[in-house]
Formats: structure tokens, C-alpha cells, sequence
């Protein structure tokens, strides 16, 4: 739990202990987010191979720590949702299908960010 108190470098020190945590917990617990990593663990060298300029290259890799990105938000919101509880609610299931839809937007918006600097 965030200590209120902390100010200043101990709350940027506390920040980066939960963000780590997140991480931790994300990686844990998501197989997506794995998955999307590898993919990245992938790609990364591949972009500074296959990318002619910094600004292709940076957008190739940008593209895919998108996903990622996307990918924590809606885990996290997964996560709130499924802690309100389990039973199948219309405003749950529009939750996570809207967190699902951003992943899949950013998943194709890697994809054209490849296609279109590689083709």
C-alpha cells in the first residue's frame, strides 16, 4: 500500500517498488502479456536490423511496447473488474471487451507499423 506520506525521491523509490510489482504480478498472471513480451524479445532485434533510419527504428519497437502497454492497462482493469466480483454483470463483460478491443488496436496497429516500414 502507498505510504501518503512520502514525498519527493522516496515516493519516486516507493513508485518504482509497485510499478516492479506490477510487472511481477502482470507477468504472473497473464499469459498475453508473455506472450507480447517474447514477441517484443523478438522483434527488438529485428527492428534495429531490418529499420534504415532512427525514426523507423524507434517506430518499429515503439509499436510493439504499445501492445505491451495496452496489454497493462487492460489487465489491470481485468483485474478491478474481477474483484468486484465474478458473476456475470453487462457492465463487466462490456469492461473487459472494451480492455480486449484496445489490445486488439494496437496489436493491428503493430502490424501496419510493420508492414508499411518493411514492404
Amino acid at each position: 500500500m502507498a505510504n501518503p506520506n512520502a514525498k519527493g525521491v522516496k515516493r519516486l523509490i516507493n513508485a518504482c517498488f509497485f510499478s516492479v510489482a506490477g510487472f511481477k504480478a502482470t507477468w504472473t498472471h497473464e499469459e498475453a502479456f508473455r506472450q507480447e513480451v517474447i514477441l517484443f524479445i523478438i522483434t527488438t532485434p529485428l527492428a534495429l536490423w531490418l529499420g534504415q533510419t532512427t525514426i523507423e527504428k524507434l517506430l518499429l519497437i515503439g509499436s510493439m511496447v504499445l501492445v505491451m502497454l495496452v496489454e497493462l492497462l487492460n489487465s489491470a482493469v481485468e483485474a478491478v473488474v474481477d474483484r468486484v466480483g465474478f458473476e456475470h454483470h453487462e457492465l463487466s463483460g462490456r469492461a473487459k471487451d472494451i480492455g480486449s478491443a484496445a489490445v486488439m488496436m494496437s496489436l493491428a496497429w503493430a502490424a501496419v507499423t510493420w508492414a508499411f516500414i518493411l514492404l
